[in-house]
């Protein structure tokens, strides 16, 4: 897995601009804070970010991989400002379920998810090397 920073740009902070890989891809359909009973848990934003991320480390095992694989992945937000008001306790959440890897990521703010209540959805996908 090869990350992708352009020269002169600046580096970004908690993601990458790019990543180049090669294997075998696994996708992860977008995850929300679900438990194990399809349940929602978790009221705010980090403890549902925290909850959905488990989920995609969950969903990457059954598909031979581990968050070190992950090359990209897209959080949909239902607020912004939710988002950027919990940065660090985010950042903590995140490292606690994927470590210090961090693929090419994209923000998107949506006016609603499918699943009520949730305040994110995170897809993600992953290449897992040849052996």
């Amino acid at each position: 897995m090869q990350v992708l920073q352009p020269a002169g740009w600046p580096k970004p902070k908690g993601f990458a601009n790019g990543i180049a890989a090669e294997g075998r891809v696994v996708f992860v359909a977008g995850q929300v804070a679900f438990d194990t009973d399809g349940n929602l848990v978790g009221g705010n934003f980090v403890d549902q970010a925290r909850q959905a991320l488990r989920n995609i480390v969950a969903v990457l095992k059954e598909g031979g991989a581990g968050p070190e694989h992950l090359t990209r992945m897209t959080w949909y937000v239902t607020s912004v400002q939710e988002y950027l008001d919990c940065l660090r306790d985010l950042g903590a959440a995140y490292r606690e379920a994927i470590g210090e890897h961090y693929p090419a990521m994209t923000l998107v703010g949506v006016t609603g998810l499918m699943i009520a209540g949730a305040k994110l959805e995170i897809e993600a996908t992953a290449v897992v090397p040849p052996a």
